[in-house]
């Protein structure tokens, strides 16, 4: 033992384990769920900050978390990156993310947003969108107003079963209670204009068409469309407005993208400074301004015009692992309720 030490004591004053350390973490394998060609530029700015190369291999959550799984202690992935809080919750069930000790992370990321062994570090919000001609705001200031009898045949939404849905219901059942959720799916059911189809953005043109006089979407498929230079976008947008849902009560419903470190990862150095990165001034007003999502890092200067016109909103701040808890109940209501 005392000749390991002398030994490391050599190469430290030699520079030569400091050399080793930085060649072993000069790339990071990343397995990313986040397909938006926007990302480039955030992984790319990694690269020139750091030097570090980023090997990214792109695929939906369930195949990546598969594929780790398969590929077990050989693992090459350092990083597992993913947007929904309950999908990120699927990956820790697993056993798939090592813990990260970070001050930085600590400091920047609210505790809300962050779980034992994943960070968030972008939000979304699950807004309401309704018609102008036919609708008004007052009709729809809740999540809950959506089941009233009076929105009979004006209600469209994608699938119960999406991701997004039963974040949302898992929500409602920790501020609701179970019970009261699911008397709400089955009004939100009743309330149908068709069968769920599609995504958030078909969900939007359905509303601007006149399909359906309100409807559920993440705040960013909206805002894209706000920011969008094409006609036909434009007049989308010119026909709809949005409600930030239950200002009065626990606050609209936010999800998140978020990401951890795996547990095999051959490359901890490389990961924990990758983690830290999205944390960064940068790397957050990236997500904002690259993909209409708002920085969890409060401090950080949004320059958006889509998300300065849909303003602040009272967010609801139920820890993001503790909602994650009920997705599989949510799931069962909505069997039972037909909204699938």
């Amino acid at each position: 033992m005392k000749r390991t030490a002398l030994v490391t004591s050599i190469l430290l004053s030699l520079g030569l384990a400091g050399a080793h350390a930085n060649a072993a973490d000069a790339e990071l394998n990343l397995y990313s769920a986040r397909h938006y060609q926007t990302d480039e530029a955030l992984y790319a700015n990694f690269t020139k900050q750091t030097g570090i190369k980023i090997n990214r291999i792109e695929a939906k959550e369930d195949e990546l978390l598969e594929r780790i799984r398969n590929e077990g202690a050989n693992s090459p992935a350092d990083v597992f990156i993913t947007v929904d809080a309950s999908r990120l919750a699927k990956a820790d069930e697993l056993g798939v993310f090592a813990p990260v000790k970070s001050m930085i992370l600590e400091a920047r990321i609210p505790a809300h947003l962050r779980a034992e062994n994943w960070y968030s570090y972008s939000t979304r919000a699950r807004l309401i969108v309704y018609n102008k001609e036919t609708m008004k705001a007052a009709q729809v200031p809740t999540y809950e107003s959506l089941a009233d009898p009076a929105l009979k045949g004006k209600v469209c939404t994608r699938s119960g079963g999406h991701p997004y849905n039963l974040s949302l219901g898992a929500a409602l059942i920790k501020h609701n209670g179970a019970e009261k959720t699911e008397q709400w799916a089955r009004g939100v059911v009743a309330n149908f204009a068709r069968a769920p189809k599609g995504g958030d953005t078909d969900q939007i043109k359905a509303v601007a068409a006149g399909e359906c006089g309100v409807a559920i979407a993440n705040s960013y498929y909206l805002a894209r469309l706000m920011n969008s230079d094409k006609a036909e976008d434009k007049a989308v947008v010119a026909k709809i407005g949005a409600v930030w849902p239950n200002q009065n009560t626990w606050g609209t419903h936010i999800n998140v993208s978020g990401a951890g470190m795996l547990k095999h990862a051959p490359n901890k150095g490389a990961a924990v400074k990758f983690l830290e990165y999205l944390a960064s001034d940068e790397a957050q007003a990236y997500f904002a301004n690259g993909n209409n999502e708002w920085p969890v890092v409060a401090s950080v200067k949004v320059s958006n015009p889509a998300l300065a016109t849909l303003g602040e909103f009272k967010a609801d701040t139920l820890p993001i692992g503790e909602l994650a808890k009920t997705v599989t109940e949510a799931q069962r209501i909505y069997d039972r309720a037909g909204f699938r």
